[in-house]
């Protein structure tokens, strides 16, 4: 790294920075997660409540030859976190997906991935409440009956958790890392002793419905278990020394929740004969129940409840931060770009994210709109994906554009990951369906007005725009951020 460039690397994530008029620039975010924190945001945001139903469905769709699907996926998803290590350690900048984006293809493109991200982290959020009050039925019965009762549950949670992020980074983080250890203990226990009561029987036939077909049918439903790989490159800005911890934190979280996955499902799969394991609601619970004996269903689903608890509460915390730094940008409404009091959180995206997520909460608990609900999530996932295959493709360019940022020396290696890592988005993309990815279009597009109000309130207000091309949009000199509100 250049001299100057290291220069403006800390003026961009570690100080207050000055505008050209010597007017101070934004306050910057508090950095208060170090590696252990950052790890914990990442293994939290991938495992939530979709492993405790995976492996049932897996049985259903492939059988025992799933487990080359988590393999496969894996190695897609450690490429995936490769690139973004490299990334969040070059450019240490808050948002993550969105700010390598664009610094390499500018604003536009930027605003894209900000905008389905968002999207994505919100809409998601809905889904994982759901989930956490369905687990919560094991324990009152009545979650399971009353609708109403059930929504309430549901946004309450919603909103303790916006109030807990509310509060600091360092009250979210902590929380993440107390249910990160409390979830990712019992699952990896289950993973690594069930291994001793497996069957080979249970084994065969290992592909039922095929090989290669199989796999590409249960990759997709593996990739969910994954989504989250990214996660401390969105905070970056709030993590100390990013440039160290955010590669590492990164590729750990990634690395031990592949492992998690693939052994939790080979000891699962050889405990519970497919026949059985197909059927079930709660695959955990029945491989512990045959393996050690007893009830099991209430522990599964206590673990179950940790695990989605804070799996929403990382996800909440992420839903604040890729439009806020859009939001500075001056690609997205500026009241994004507050932060709130001493604590230097984002309130305002926080809370409006919430209400949206409330808003989705309702939806999928009124008759008639279960099914809209369902398809929203499905949409979410791929504009996931999207900004996954952008962040690949920056990662590329930005090596050629910005060499001095990287290891020269590395140039084959990483690009070759990089390009590995977009073909696997893109191929997983393509597995959504046609009319998914169709309908997923029209949702980016939906963003369109957006981005153009806020240009020209921009162009209103006398703001600068950045230039298309320069710097791919990234916020250096002339094209700094403008100042966010502190309350």
């Amino acid at each position: 790294m250049t001299d100057s460039n290291a220069v403006a690397e800390v003026s961009v994530a570690d100080q207050i920075s000055t505008a050209q008029d010597g007017q101070p620039g934004r306050p910057r975010l508090k950095r208060e997660i170090g590696l252990w924190l950052a790890t914990a945001l990442v293994i939290g945001n991938m495992i939530g409540s979709g492993i405790f139903l995976l492996p049932s469905s897996l049985a259903a769709a492939a059988g025992p030859v799933s487990i080359l699907a988590w393999i496969f996926t894996g190695a897609g998803a450690l490429m995936l976190a490769f690139v973004f290590a490299r990334l969040g350690g070059a450019f240490p900048r808050t948002g993550g997906p969105y700010a390598y984006a664009r610094r390499a293809f500018g604003d536009f493109v930027g605003f894209q991935t900000a905008w389905g991200y968002w999207i994505a982290a919100w809409a998601g959020n809905a889904a994982i409440a759901v989930a956490f009050v369905g687990y919560l039925a094991v324990f009152w019965p009545q979650l399971g009956t009353n609708n109403l009762l059930s929504a309430l549950v549901g946004i309450a949670l919603i909103w303790l958790l916006t109030a807990v992020n509310i509060l600091g980074v360092r009250e979210g983080a902590w929380l993440q890392g107390v249910t990160t250890v409390l979830k990712f203990v019992p699952l990896a226990a289950i993973a690594i002793v069930g291994l001793f009561f497996i069957h080979g029987s249970n084994y065969t036939p290992f592909a039922p419905k095929g090989t290669w077909s199989a796999i590409s049918a249960a990759a997709p439903l593996t990739l969910w278990a994954f989504i989250g790989l990214e996660s401390a490159t969105v905070v970056a800005e709030e993590v100390k020394d990013p440039k160290r911890n955010i590669p590492r934190a990164t590729m750990y979280g990634t690395l031990l929740t592949t492992i998690v996955y693939i052994v939790g499902t080979v000891a699962i799969m050889g405990i519970v004969p497919r026949g059985e394991l197909a059927t079930s609601s709660s695959p955990f619970a029945l491989a512990a129940g045959t393996a050690f004996g007893g009830s099991w269903d209430k522990v599964i689903a206590l673990v179950a409840l940790v695990a989605t608890f804070g799996c929403l509460n990382g996800w909440t915390m992420l839903t604040g931060r890729v439009p806020l730094a859009a939001a500075e940008d001056g690609i997205f409404p500026k009241w994004f770009a507050h932060v709130e009091g001493k604590r230097r959180t984002p309130v305002f995206g926080l809370v409006v994210s919430s209400i949206l997520v409330s808003g989705l909460m309702l939806m999928n608990y009124t008759k008639g709109l279960v099914d809209a609900f369902t398809f929203v999530l499905l949409l979410a996932t791929l504009t996931t994906l999207v900004p996954y295959a952008y962040s690949a493709a920056a990662q590329a360019y930005l090596y050629i554009t910005e060499p001095e940022m990287f290891e020269r020396k590395r140039f084959l290696r990483d690009t070759v990951i990089a390009f590995l890592a977009f073909a696997y988005s893109v191929w997983a993309i393509t597995g959504s369906g046609m009319d998914i990815i169709a309908k997923g279009f029209v949702l980016l597009l939906a963003g369109i007005p957006v981005y153009v109000f806020v240009r020209w309130q921009g162009s209103r207000e006398g703001l600068p725009v950045a230039a298309e091309g320069t710097n791919g949009g990234a916020p250096t000199g002339a094209e700094a951020p403008q100042p966010a509100r502190v309350h």
